[in-house]
């Protein structure tokens, strides 16, 4: 476990890797098709995939307003209580958190989901070489916000920020939604790479070998000294974004990442993601390990009920609810 520290101490990083990874997918998968894009379906697929295990996260954390009722003013509670379940309350750095700690991505996600019609459409280059140009950019770019933060202090901090630190300007940076626009438009710009280039089996091998030594790397001797800021702005999205293409193809390595239990587990991330955060709490709050006789194999046993949970949300709600939501969306004529 202390091996794994680095990484699990820094986990918030994978959450930029999710908006990146989010673009991605998209324009892999809508670049460059013979139809055009119905916004009206876009929309409505996402909102399937997303908006059912969002509010069963909400139902399930409902116990934890009453946290939230003591903690602040009732006007802020009632304004998380409206924006909430409207995926809005990311837009507010005091509000992000409310309710479900984690589910302040949604709003950026939300956003994201709403102009990718229009991203997918503008005249993106189509060499690689002014891809990858682009994409370099976008992120330089995006890190800018970041790195006047650290230069001018806003939140007048007195010492260097780190995941526990809180501020109106450090809370917009790490919950709002424009701040994580540049991670998910690299994801973008690296989808269309992805569809415009071919590479070698042996070449992806090199590229994604490379970019895992290299993450080793920087989580063994850099991650300490990284600026915490900064590691939330995206600093290591280049290093995920090379690690993708190595593994977006047929290659030793994109083997081990194909493993079965793997592919199981990565199916049910996204429910795993928005449960496990207040799940967990619940179960320390109410001392169920203790209560149960199972205190002595904790915090294995939460983490296990956690990834059960997880697979239940997955094939009790969120497959179901979403084939029930395309299937009524089929009844009306698409328009454009």
């Amino acid at each position: 476990m202390q091996l794994l520290y680095p990484v699990i101490d820094s986990a918030y990083i994978f959450v930029g890797f999710f908006f990146l990874l989010s673009g991605y997918v998209l324009a892999y998968n809508y670049a460059d098709r013979h139809t055009p894009l119905i916004k009206r379906d876009f929309w409505r697929a996402r909102f399937a995939r997303v908006y059912p295990v969002y509010l069963l996260s909400l139902a399930i954390s409902f116990t934890m307003l009453q946290a939230e009722w003591h903690a602040r003013s009732h006007r802020d509670f009632f304004a998380g209580l409206v924006l909430t379940p409207l995926l809005l309350q990311g837009w507010s750095p005091a509000l992000a958190t409310f309710w479900n700690t984690v589910a302040w991505t949604l709003s950026a996600e939300a956003l994201l989901y709403a102009t990718f019609p229009w991203l997918i459409r503008l005249q993106w280059p189509k060499s690689p070489a002014r891809l990858i140009a682009l994409l370099v950019a976008i992120w330089a770019l995006g890190l800018v916000p970041h790195s006047l933060y650290i230069l001018l202090n806003p939140d007048h901090l007195t010492a260097p920020a780190n995941r526990y630190s809180s501020g109106t300007w450090i809370r917009a940076l790490k919950y709002t939604p424009m701040a994580y626009a540049s991670t998910f438009l690299i994801g973008v710009a690296l989808g269309k790479l992805q569809a415009g280039i071919t590479i070698s089996t042996n070449r992806r091998t090199i590229i994604a070998a490379t970019s895992l030594i290299a993450l080793t790397a920087f989580y063994t001797m850099a991650v300490s000294h990284a600026p915490f800021i900064l590691m939330h702005g995206g600093l290591l999205m280049p290093l995920f974004a090379a690690l993708m293409i190595g593994l977006s193809g047929p290659n030793p390595i994109a083997r081990i990442f194909a493993w079965q239990p793997l592919m199981l587990l990565g199916q049910a991330s996204y429910c795993l993601f928005l449960l496990h955060f207040n799940f967990i709490n619940m179960i320390r709050i109410y001392r169920l390990p203790e209560r149960l006789h199972v205190a002595a194999m904790d915090p294995w046993i939460s983490y296990a009920a956690t990834i059960l949970l997880a697979f239940a949300a997955l094939h009790l709600v969120e497959e179901p609810a979403r084939k029930a939501i395309l299937r009524y969306g089929k009844r009306s004529p698409p328009t454009r």
